[in-house]
C-alpha cells in the first residue's frame, strides 16, 4: 500500500510541476507560426526536387554502365 501512495504522490507532483513548467514556456504568436510553416514546406519541396534531379542522374547512370557491361 505504500508503494501506491508513494507513486500517487509522485505522479501528482510529476503533474504540477508540469503546469508550473507550461505556464514559463513562450508560445509563438500567429506570424511566427505561419513563417516557420512556410520555411518548411518550401524547405521540403526543395529537398523533394533536389532528390528528385540527384535519383534521376543516378538511375540513368546506372542504367548506362549496366547497358554497357551486358553488351
Amino acid at each position: 500500500m505504500t508503494d501506491v501512495k508513494i507513486w500517487f504522490q509522485s505522479t501528482k507532483d510529476y503533474v504540477n510541476e508540469l503546469k508550473a513548467e507550461m505556464r514559463r514556456v513562450s508560445w509563438p504568436n500567429r506570424k511566427q507560426v505561419e513563417g516557420t510553416t512556410a520555411v518548411v514546406i518550401v524547405s521540403v519541396f526543395a529537398f523533394a526536387g533536389y532528390f528528385a534531379v540527384v535519383d534521376k542522374i543516378l538511375a540513368t547512370g546506372i542504367t548506362r554502365l549496366l547497358a554497357y557491361f551486358a553488351k
